[in-house]
């Protein structure tokens, strides 16, 4: 494991987060540089490098990591008008930190993406 992951730092309380949301499977916090009024990173207790590394033994992982973040979106109050979920995969997928990591963004209209 990368001691350098700011993820795991989260994860073992180096690094302070405003943590909204954590069970046995998920933790999710306040990204520091928000794209939207509600901008929250949801991430697996257990590293996971990228979409790439998920198989038949962490699959179930990333169903979770989703259905916590239609519990948020009901939590914060965006998942009426819309929200956006963004996973990254590598570099050249916009994936800046070496974790998986699902972006839930909203609280005002995102505009069109394609």
């Amino acid at each position: 494991m990368d001691q350098k992951n700011i993820f795991l730092k989260i994860l073992k309380k180096e690094i302070k987060a405003d943590i909204i949301y954590k069970d046995k499977i998920v933790t999710a916090f306040k990204d520091i540089k928000p794209k939207a009024p509600v901008h929250i990173l949801i991430i697996p207790n257990t590293l996971i490098i990228s979409a790439n590394d998920i198989n038949e033994e962490n699959k179930n992982i990333l169903t979770h990591i989703f259905t916590t973040a239609i519990k948020i979106a009901k939590k914060t109050g965006i998942d009426e008008k819309g929200y956006r979920l963004i996973l990254n995969c590598n570099k050249d997928g916009g994936q800046e930190i070496p974790y998986l990591h699902l972006h839930l963004l909203g609280g005002k209209y995102l505009g069109d993406i394609l």
